[in-house]
């Protein structure tokens, strides 16, 4: 019983990572192949799809599955991912102009640019797997996911926290970004918000009940309802 036991989650574990390299793969691939700022959005988004599949334990070809999700989602992603790519670029710039100089006002400045991408970096977290689980208008993706991050800052470091450390194994390790980087990060923070959100779900839903019992109205906590 113990060594079934033992092979059953032997397999199950390489059989997790497998699926992340080839993710990783496709990913790279149709990233590539929207030119990169063009296809990033659009592969994230499918990635973050085909994630929570996955963690619902529904069984789908991989590739196919991935090229379906990213051609049916190609202009949507992109109107997610290009304003994070372009906000992310004017802070980077802003951070490297404040930064070179000595002056306190310059480094306030370059601080602030520092701060705020953190923030950028937290909303990113939480908005393709947001995109994957909700549907929502277009426009409120951002605005619920910066929301969102507010709200549940300790779910927030973790994402913060599992996205240095992705940062941190591919500058040391740069063999792992063709094969597991971005898949793993897509994977684990994918994985986190489903639990995240649910959890939240299920507390609304809670607080919700509860109000109908008293016949009190009850506030909403923010999260966008599935």
């Amino acid at each position: 019983m113990l060594a079934g036991s033992f092979s059953a989650k032997a397999y199950s574990f390489f059989d997790a990572l497998l699926w992340i390299a080839c993710l990783n793969l496709l990913w790279m691939v149709f990233s590539l192949a929207g030119l990169g700022v063009l296809g990033v959005g659009p592969a994230t988004a499918a990635a973050q799809i085909l994630v929570r599949r996955r963690v619902r334990g529904e069984a789908a070809p991989l590739l196919r599955s991935f090229a379906g999700e990213y051609g049916r989602n190609f202009g949507r992603g992109n109107a997610l991912a290009l304003p994070v790519l372009i906000a992310g670029a004017a802070l980077a710039l802003n951070w490297n102009y404040f930064s070179r100089s000595g002056d306190l006002l310059s480094q306030l400045m370059a601080a602030g640019a520092f701060v705020a991408a953190i923030f950028l970096v937290a909303v990113a977290c939480h908005l393709f797997p947001m995109f994957a689980r909700y549907e929502l208008p277009l426009a409120q993706y951002l605005l619920m996911s910066s929301r969102f991050a507010l709200r549940h800052l300790a779910g927030t470091a973790i994402l913060l926290f599992v996205t240095a450390a992705a940062l941190f194994a591919s500058q040391a390790l740069p063999g792992l970004i063709p094969f597991f980087s971005v898949g793993a990060w897509l994977y684990v923070t994918g994985w986190l918000c489903d639990r995240f959100f649910t959890a939240n779900d299920e507390s609304v839903t809670g607080a919700a009940g509860d109000a109908t019992d008293t016949a009190r109205p009850v506030a909403m906590l923010g999260a966008p309802v599935a």
